[in-house]
């Protein structure tokens, strides 16, 4: 079993969660065509990252609110955000100077850029560890408070940092997009620091995969004319692609 297997797995199980409810072992094992033993050792995984709470012979979650926690949203859509990461690495140039949002999709930009000539300001510790050894890459990171979890660059001393520096491009997450209402985020500090990223940027690429299309977040970061590429996946609805590209942005589907 691969780690794909278990990523695969992890999701499953925390959607099932999602209605509050208690679930056996042997639900989750039927569900996800695992036996009980792999399933007790993936929810004794889970509930380490505080996910869910072990009871007898079942499991309950533990997420609650408008924001599912880092944890579990870097299991989610895996495959999908690696590919989009290949391609939103194949739009920057060496020579580049970056900003990389926070966010489980950001993370696997990253991880492409390792072997990369870039200067990268990363706006999560996330992102800043899968970009520490990279050699060629001159990290600078912005300063500011850090939110538990999301490891995310907040406040003003982070939006001071983007307020006297340039980038060629902002990689820009998402916790929902619609042709409305543009980009928005959970966390209004947070949204914050988006909003003055994408001001300090010559260039805005949105890293976002389907699963946040038609949905709007309490802070607003920015409508989507200022957009100027979208990475995401075959699944986003056409209806919204369409009044995406009619405000002059470029889509591509990965």
């Amino acid at each position: 079993m691969n780690s794909m297997d278990v990523s695969w797995r992890h999701e499953k199980i925390l959607h099932r969660l999602r209605g509050g409810e208690r679930v056996s072992v042997g639900s989750l094992a039927e569900l996800v065509g695992a036996s009980e033993m792999t399933v007790r050792r993936d929810l004794d995984a889970l509930e380490r990252e505080g996910l869910l709470r072990r009871v007898r012979g079942a499991a309950v979650s533990m997420l609650t609110g408008e924001e599912t926690p880092y944890a579990a949203r870097a299991r989610q859509r895996l495959e999908v955000k690696r590919r989009i990461g290949v391609a939103v690495a194949g739009l920057l140039d060496d020579g580049e100077t970056v900003v990389l949002d926070g966010g489980s999709t950001a993370v696997e930009v990253a991880r492409r850029l390792v072997d990369r000539r870039l200067t990268v300001l990363p706006l999560s510790l996330h992102s800043a560890d899968a970009l520490r050894g990279a050699e060629q890459v001159r990290m600078v990171l912005p300063g500011g408070d850090i939110r538990p979890g999301e490891l995310a660059f907040a406040g003003p001393l982070t939006e001071h940092a983007l307020r006297v520096m340039r980038f060629d491009t902002m990689v820009l997450g998402s916790c929902g997009l619609s042709a409305r209402n543009g980009v928005s985020a959970h966390d209004l500090a947070e949204g914050a620091v988006k909003k003055a990223a994408v001001e300090a940027s010559a260039r805005v690429v949105a890293a976002i995969d389907s699963s946040k299309f038609g949905r709007t977040a309490f802070g607003r970061v920015c409508p989507v004319d200022e957009i100027d590429v979208l990475v995401t996946d075959s699944d986003a609805p056409e209806e919204e692609l369409s009044r995406i590209r009619e405000a002059g942005v470029e889509v591509r589907l990965v």
